[in-house]
């Protein structure tokens, strides 16, 4: 069975950082890619950044690029977003989510087959 759990949201002011992370647990072959998406209020859910298998391909969502960072920690199993110079247009719920197989074009939301309950993420000016 897998499970997706994050953690680290908080309500914070406009420019400081935050890291969340996402633990994961189960058959590693479900973790194949893996990503976090985010949803704000009255929002569809969007693409904020995913990593390949081995982390060598990274890919942003535009409004992050630069500022945002996903790492993964395979023999940790954590996968992780830093996040700099936050905004409030970031406030969000914050999904964690996985893919058994390559993921293309990105944040192709089909692909993934587990996610995490979200954790909320609040910026204010």
């Amino acid at each position: 069975q897998v499970q997706l759990v994050e953690s680290g949201g908080a309500s914070v002011q406009t420019g400081t950082s935050l890291r969340l992370s996402c633990a994961r647990s189960g058959d590693p072959s479900n973790f194949y890619t893996m990503a976090w998406f985010r949803q704000a209020p009255g929002e569809e859910r969007e693409g904020v950044a995913q990593i390949s298998p081995a982390g060598g391909s990274k890919y942003y969502g535009p409004s992050v690029k630069d500022r945002f960072t996903i790492a993964l920690d395979n023999k940790q199993n954590i996968l992780t977003l830093q996040m700099w110079n936050l905004r409030p247009d970031d406030t969000a719920i914050y999904f964690c989510a996985s893919a058994p197989t390559s993921v293309w074009p990105p944040f192709d939301q089909k692909r993934f087959l587990y996610w995490g309950q979200g954790t909320q993420v609040t910026v204010s000016s």
